[in-house]
């Protein structure tokens, strides 16, 4: 009787999953080769640092998230798009909405993050997330019916003073210019928390140039539609030491931290007082030597002793070593313990601009953000996409010349 290949099933494909199973794909076996399973609900995936770069038009979705069938076409991963709806750890069987269950020899989860839930009236109904594709069209949408609309100005209240709070008001300062009215507000009292001070100040400066308003110490206490004809305004109420200001706002962003989803809260593993899967320096979840996660959803201490923040840098390392240590763990060979490289921080600060920290370096301005594209185009997930979209960057400006030509 023929035994039956073994599997390995990847749950999530985002940046620890997708690069997990591409490292997998690079390994030799030394018997027969499993079936290396990818699965995930959308048909495409996000390179998030670049996702800001769709509200100015400076990429294009093709670039920014390409289909899973595409990247995985000439690679022995079998992709499934369809919705997780549960986890056997125990028996590493999963459940799929629209096709049998899976079982699986290894478990790799890595199902990343959801915008966190709140109670606050009206957010829900009323403001957008930015974590996603689907937000990104939403938020482009708005934008042009704001754009077409005959208002003098387009008044954008921005939730979170973190990167991707920081990030998103200088992109669209920069797309709406002198009609652009632009605040971000937060519950702290400083943007960019943890951030270098290099670039810190440099984000400071960015925010003060497109006179972007910081209002800190100050939370949403509700948002509410006003009366009007479309594209709707919204009653924004702020609390301020304990006074409450309503103020009229075209749209509200909430880009306030990362929760973890349900299937994950549903597990029974070992987790943190945060809700997150408690993994060892090897990835393994404690008591699953089967069961590896990585991401958004775990809390990971290093081979240094050292606590991870939940960023697509350490992801992207992680999946490295999860790759090797699945693969190990199925060829009889020691596993190896996590061991993080700080590589520096990038961001972007509007159009042709960033700030960069790290390897020695300190960069702000153009020539940072000609780093940052460097940098991403190296880190996006096949050789044939990084060609594809590198030579896009390169004919996009020559094209352009000449439509505007003729």
């Amino acid at each position: 009787m023929q035994q039956q290949p073994l599997r390995i099933g990847i749950l999530g494909g985002g940046f620890g999953g997708l690069y997990t199973a591409l490292r997998l794909n690079q390994l030799v076996w030394e018997g027969p080769r499993p079936e290396i399973v990818l699965i995930d609900k959308s048909d495409r995936f996000v390179f998030s640092p670049l996702l800001y770069e769709l509200v100015t038009g400076e990429m294009q979705a093709w670039e920014v998230a390409p289909p899973y069938e595409e990247l995985l076409a000439n690679t022995g991963v079998v992709f499934i798009k369809d919705e997780i709806t549960g986890i056997d750890v125990a028996s590493h069987t999963v459940h799929l909405a629209h096709r049998t269950a899976l079982k699986c020899d290894r478990l790799v989860l890595a199902l990343g993050g959801k915008t966190p839930p709140t109670d606050i009236p009206g957010v829900k109904e009323h403001a957008l997330p930015f974590r996603t594709l689907t937000d990104a069209h939403h938020l482009q949408q708005r934008l042009r019916h704001l754009e077409q609309s005959d208002r003098e100005h387009i008044r954008v209240v921005i939730v979170g003073g973190g990167y991707t709070g920081v990030e998103l008001a200088c992109k669209l300062a920069d797309r709406l210019g002198q009609r652009g009215r632009i605040r971000i507000v937060d519950r702290g009292s400083e943007i960019l928390k943890g951030s270098p001070p290099f670039n810190r100040e440099a984000a400071k400066q960015a925010l003060s140039d497109r006179q972007i308003w910081l209002d800190f110490d100050t939370e949403i206490e509700a948002i509410h539609p006003e009366a009007m004809l479309p594209p709707q305004r919204f009653a924004t109420a702020l609390r301020y030491k304990g006074q409450v200001d309503t103020i009229s706002a075209d749209l509200v962003l909430w880009t306030v931290g990362t929760a973890v989803g349900e299937l994950i809260q549903n597990l029974p593993l070992p987790k943190t007082a945060q809700g997150r899967v408690q993994v060892e320096p090897t990835l393994q979840v404690p008591g699953f030597p089967s069961c590896f996660a990585l991401g958004d959803a775990t809390d990971c201490i290093d081979a240094t002793g050292q606590m991870l923040p939940a960023t697509g840098q350490v992801a992207l390392q992680q999946a490295d070593f999860c790759g090797w240590n699945v693969w190990a763990s199925l060829n009889d060979r020691p596993l190896l313990p996590f061991r993080y490289q700080p590589l520096g921080e990038m961001l972007s600060l509007g159009v042709d601009a960033a700030t960069l920290t790290g390897l020695g370096l300190q960069l702000t301005g153009p020539g940072a953000y000609l780093a940052r594209r460097l940098a991403y185009l190296y880190r996006l997930p096949t050789l044939q996409h990084q060609l594809t979209v590198g030579l896009n960057w390169l004919t996009r400006p020559l094209l352009n010349h000449l439509v505007q030509e003729t």
